[in-house]
Formats: structure tokens, C-alpha cells, sequence
């Protein structure tokens, strides 16, 4: 059962604000700060190089702690900035093997960093980028994604939870259908660990990155990667250090034989250590328990929100994920998250152009996005339902 009077807890800001931006960079548990602050005080005092050697252990232990949320081998995780760095790596990785003509598919609502970097390596490498079409729902279309597949398809890349629009594509499907077919499968899971159950087995992806200050509740600057030990030892890491890889000969170098080979020697390890134990407090509370939650306080959101006139709820998908995307009829979505602010209710918005295809094909606004957590109460919710009835 959650403990949600501890969590609040060890949440203090949730006395003060009704938090609801998640989905942006969620609030960071106070015992998470406060070790950060620690590993910082220890850094000043007896120096970088000292500190990360005396506490060498935390440290290595978050590549087992991300590997146990993701049902990985702590071999297959590398640990970086970002999950953009994250998500690049892999990416870039594999575009080092792409030729004139190869084809990569994604979905509609794919988001902005990804499909530039698409258009960037089909610039230089002639490569074609086929969008597959959703279904009635708004989720990519499984069966159209099979029908797409060909001998020119060298990898399938997709967003789970897109940035807005509250869908969870179908990912798992996803992978059945790369693994039937041999193509490499990158997932981007930015937005759904720590708000999904996450299982890299059942999920069937190759490659999949994350954050670790959004639903995870982790630091800025950090992320990770899990790559698929088999596909990870057949890749070369678009860019090395002396970290990535042993300078062996004058004219030779050799590659770490672990996933790390994609990481860099210089890192923030205070970041990496909140990293670690903002995982370990997730699992702590148990991820099957934190997604009931979000998807209790998020339906109680959409259902409050459909109840006013004016209001329109713009989420996609059968089982939308804890993203409520909506709009306000005759109220800028900027107008609406100040109003929220000025009520200590924070909110975000979401730009068309960091989905451009769906937002096309659905003629979007700029969205207002609310995003609630395990830690929130209902009462959070219903207040900001009610604020937008009184804009009303």
C-alpha cells in the first residue's frame, strides 16, 4: 500500500503548490536532495577525484538499480546526461551501418529531437523515413506497421509516451513485431519510467532511453541507456574517449565489451548518485503501485475536465498514460498555466511543433499539459479543475 503521507513528506513543496507538472521535471524527494547536497559537501572538501573514489560503490550500484527497474543486465545500461545524449548514442550508432535506400519507420507522433536527427542522417545518407499511420484510437497501427516492413527496414524507432496528447503507444506490440523481422528497435521512454511498469523483455526493444527528471523524480542532467548486449558488441559508438574504449597500440584501440562503451570518462556524479536513488525509491514504492495511481489521478482529471463547457480533453490511445493534454475554448494555453500559477498550481504547455505530424494531422494549438504523480492528492487534481471552470 503507498504510503502517501510519508511520500508527501518527503515532498515538502506539496504543502506549498498543487504540483502537477511532471512531465516536464518532476519534484525531487527531499532524502534524494539531501544526499546530493552531501556527495557536493564531500567534493568540496576533499576533491572530485577523492570523493567519486571513496564512494565508488554508491556509484557503480546505480547501473544495478536501473537494470533492476528495467528487468536489464547491469552490463546493457550505460549512464549519461541525458536521455537525449541517451537516446543519440544509440541512434547515432546505428546510422554509422546505414545506406542509400534503408528505411526507418516511426510513428505519428514521434517527438521533435528524434525525427530532426532522422531528417539530419537521411540528408547525409539517403535514407527514407516512412511515418506509420495510427488507428482509430490514435496509437500506431500494429497491423500497418507490418505491412511496412520490407528487406530496406534497418530500424524501427518510436516514442512510448509521446510529450503531449496522453497516448502510450503500443510498444510491446512494437517488438513482436521487430524481433519476428530482426530489425533493431529503439524505444524512446523519456516520459514513461516512473509513472509504467517498465520491462525490457516484455517490451522486446533493442535500445531504449530515459531521463531522470521527469516521472522517475530524479536530478537534471542525468539519463540513461539500455542496449541489447547482442546489438551493443556489433556497434560502434559514434563518438569515444579513452573511458569508451582502451588505446591498446599507437594505430589501436579496443572498445569496452559493456554497454559503457557509450559513455564518456567525465560525469556529474553527484547527479548520477541522485540517479540512482531516485530508481531505488520508485522501486521502493513499487512501480505497479505508482501506475495505478497516475492513472486513477489522471482519469479523475480528464473526467473533471469533460465536465466543463468549453473544455476540450485532446488525449489519444485506449489506456492513456498519466499526460493530460487539453485545451480551454477562447484562453491561450500560456494564460491558462499563469492563471494556474498565480493559484500555486503548476502546469506546462505543449508547442505543436515538438510533435509537428500529429499536431498537423489533429490541427492542434499549443496544448496545455497537466501531468499528476503518485504524490499528488485528489484535492490537487479537483483544484485545478476548478480553476478552469472559473476561466470559464
Amino acid at each position: 500500500m503507498l504510503d502517501l503521507a510519508c511520500i508527501r513528506a518527503d515532498t515538502p513543496a506539496t504543502q506549498r503548490r498543487a504540483y502537477l507538472h511532471n512531465a516536464g521535471a518532476a519534484l525531487t524527494p527531499a532524502p534524494i536532495v539531501a544526499a546530493m547536497k552531501d556527495y557536493l559537501d564531500l567534493e568540496a572538501e576533499i576533491g572530485g577525484y577523492a570523493a567519486a573514489t571513496r564512494e565508488a560503490a554508491r556509484l557503480d550500484s546505480v547501473y544495478a538499480s536501473v537494470a533492476r527497474l528495467l528487468n536489464a543486465r547491469p552490463d546493457e545500461i550505460a549512464l549519461v546526461e541525458n536521455a537525449t545524449v541517451a537516446w543519440q548514442m544509440a541512434f547515432y550508432a546505428l546510422a554509422l551501418t546505414f545506406k542509400p535506400g534503408d528505411r526507418i519507420l516511426t510513428a505519428e507522433a514521434e517527438y521533435a529531437a528524434n525525427y530532426v536527427a532522422f531528417l539530419q542522417i537521411a540528408q547525409r545518407s539517403g535514407i527514407e523515413i516512412d511515418v506509420v499511420p495510427s488507428d482509430a484510437s490514435g496509437a500506431l497501427d500494429v497491423a500497418a506497421l507490418e505491412r511496412m516492413i520490407d528487406r530496406r527496414v534497418k530500424l524501427i524507432a518510436i516514442t512510448w509516451v509521446p510529450t503531449n496528447g496522453g497516448l502510450a503507444n503500443p510498444a510491446a506490440e512494437v517488438g513482436k513485431i521487430a524481433r519476428a523481422h530482426d530489425i533493431p528497435y529503439l524505444l524512446d521512454g523519456c516520459q514513461a519510467v516512473g509513472q509504467m511498469v517498465v520491462d525490457i523483455e516484455a517490451l522486446g526493444c533493442d535500445m531504449f532511453s530515459a531521463t531522470g527528471r521527469k516521472f522517475l523524480r530524479g536530478p537534471r542532467g542525468s539519463g540513461f541507456l539500455y542496449i541489447k548486449r547482442e546489438l551493443m558488441l556489433r556497434l560502434e559508438p559514434p563518438i569515444i574517449d579513452h573511458f569508451a574504449a582502451d588505446w591498446v597500440a599507437r594505430d589501436r584501440y579496443e572498445l569496452r565489451d559493456d554497454a559503457r562503451r557509450f559513455e564518456n570518462w567525465e560525469n556529474n556524479y553527484a547527479a548520477r548518485l541522485g540517479l540512482g536513488l531516485a530508481v531505488d525509491y520508485a522501486l521502493a514504492i513499487g512501480l505497479s503501485e505508482i501506475e495505478a495511481r497516475c492513472r486513477m489521478l489522471s482519469g479523475r482529471l480528464r473526467d473533471g475536465l469533460r465536465s466543463i463547457p468549453g473544455a476540450a480533453v485532446r488525449d489519444l490511445g485506449a489506456n492513456p498514460s498519466a499526460i493530460v493534454s487539453f485545451t480551454l475554448d477562447g484562453i491561450a494555453a500560456g494564460d491558462v498555466v499563469a492563471k494556474a500559477a498565480a493559484a500555486s498550481i503548476t502546469i506546462g504547455a505543449s508547442d505543436p511543433a515538438s510533435t509537428r505530424i500529429d499536431a498537423e494531422r489533429r490541427a492542434l494549438p499549443v496544448l496545455v499539459r497537466a501531468s499528476p504523480h503518485y504524490y499528488n492528492n485528489e484535492d490537487e487534481v479537483d483544484r485545478l479543475v476548478a480553476l478552469c471552470e472559473g476561466l470559464r
